[in-house]
């Protein structure tokens, strides 16, 4: 049997405030915006070709303490270029020496050998890693 991750809630203090940042700056894709009365809301978003979305949380106590949510891209370059292009305040390009960050790519491109990160507005924490680079 198949268990496959489907959702990952993201705990926000403004959930349009970070509906906007992913729609309009991260590139995501709106799945759902479904309100049932003033205290429930469901906003699920979804990274470009990924089968795993995200919903944002209203959590004023846990906003800004997800950490180490990872996508993979095949081009690291191009997908740097895209979200810098869209406003995201990316953090340089980067790979580990040793257990330090490098800057830079890693010297053989392997396979989730580089990434760059960025934070929402509320500070929950992204990281892209390259995978699948075609040559």
């Amino acid at each position: 049997m198949d268990w496959k991750l489907e959702v990952v809630i993201v705990p926000v203090t403004d959930v349009d405030r970070a509906k906007r940042f992913y729609m309009d700056h991260a590139g995501f894709t709106l799945d759902v915006d479904f309100s049932a009365g003033e205290s429930f809301r469901v906003v699920q978003l979804t990274p470009p070709g990924s089968k795993c979305s995200i919903t944002l949380m209203h959590n004023e106590e846990w906003a800004g303490h997800m950490m180490g949510l990872q996508v993979v891209v095949n081009d690291i370059d191009v997908a740097y270029a895209e979200a810098k292009g869209r406003g995201v305040d990316v953090e340089e390009i980067h790979w580990y020496k040793d257990g330090v960050p490098t800057p830079g790519h890693h010297p053989e491109r392997v396979d989730f050998g580089t990434f760059f990160s960025f934070k929402d507005p509320d500070g929950n924490n992204w990281i892209v890693q390259e995978s699948g680079r075609t040559q």
